[in-house]
């Protein structure tokens, strides 16, 4: 049941594809039996300013970076920032997120990965009945590899709970910064997003989509996200880091190692890509997946061992 875990940690990429899925998505979804519609028009005006998420403050050589655990769907309200994570973007020169999500290379990267075969025929309805489901037309995104069509229509599984993944905070942060003209770097290559997101293994490809479509079909999926939401909203990190115990996606060794694979074995790169900004003299405002604040080898400890004084920065909710 790894297959959950993937969407939760590497969504940027499902991103590129909801680009041109957000509209039809939204007028399906008029319909009884379909996700409730977000209000597209939903203002902020009124709304109280409060900080969600997780944020740390990284300190060293006479400058402070920002270290911001995300999490890869959201709410219309989210766009307005609580004034302690707007103060930490404001003091901030760099934008640093796994990967930019409008790089030509991973636009690029996406349409290289064709299938080499179809689905077989039971997993193709099954995952037809998904985009029923979900209300949206499998035209939208056809040309996708069938991995990336189960890991974004999970994602569309939090249109049921009031969010969507076109809110994500990554996607209001860049929204912002942009606006501000400063920079937008990427931590990642989007070889290293390919590779996380669909394997090479024809099998092992079959066995992701196979996993997702389950998780959508009983559920679980929407059950997790919920949690994961909640979890993150309220900057409850403890949940988080006991996340293993209640996804409903690590039953096995196998999984497990899977997940090692995910997090773990990239906060390393991760870590690396951070410091590198920060040595050039910028001060960087790191977004990256709550996950990967979690175990042994997390970010806020990595970037300590990498001689960074960190702080846990408490945020007014």
């Amino acid at each position: 049941m790894a297959g959950l875990f993937k969407t939760m940690c590497v969504a940027l990429c499902a991103w590129v594809a909801l680009g041109a899925l957000a509209a039809p998505a939204s007028a399906a979804a008029a319909a009884p039996s379909c996700p409730p519609p977000l209000s597209q028009q939903a203002s902020t005006a009124g709304t109280a300013e409060r900080d969600r998420g997780l944020l740390w403050r990284a300190t060293r050589d006479g400058r402070t970076s920002w270290l911001y655990g995300t999490l890869h769907v959201g709410k219309p309200a989210w766009r307005r920032f609580g004034p302690q994570l707007g103060a930490a973007l404001r003091a901030s020169d760099v934008l640093a997120l796994e990967i930019d999500p409008s790089d030509p290379a991973l636009l690029a990267a996406l349409a290289e990965l064709q299938p080499a075969a179809m689905l077989p025929e039971a997993l193709q309805h099954r995952l037809d009945q998904a985009y029923e489901r979900a209300c949206v037309s499998r035209d939208s995104m056809a040309t996708l590899h069938p991995v990336l069509q189960a890991t974004t229509l999970t994602l569309l599984e939090a249109r049921w709970l009031g969010m969507d993944p076109t809110y994500a905070m990554e996607q209001l942060l860049v929204a912002q910064v942009r606006g501000n003209g400063r920079r937008v770097v990427s931590l990642e290559t989007a070889a290293v997003q390919m590779a996380v997101l669909v394997p090479a293994d024809p099998v092992e490809a079959l066995s992701v989509v196979e996993q997702s479509l389950a998780q959508l079909e009983d559920k679980s999926a929407r059950r997790v996200i919920e949690r994961m939401a909640q979890a993150w909203e309220r900057g409850d990190l403890a949940a988080l880091e006991d996340y293993a115990s209640w996804c409903e996606c690590a039953a096995t060794e196998e999984d497990r190692a899977f997940m090692r694979k995910l997090n773990d074995e990239r906060n390393g790169p991760l870590a690396d890509g951070i410091e590198a900004q920060h040595r050039q003299g910028r001060r960087v405002f790191a977004a990256v997946g709550a996950l990967h604040m979690t175990g042994a080898l997390s970010l806020p400890r990595l970037l300590a061992q990498r001689g960074f004084k960190v702080e846990r920065v408490p945020l007014r909710r």
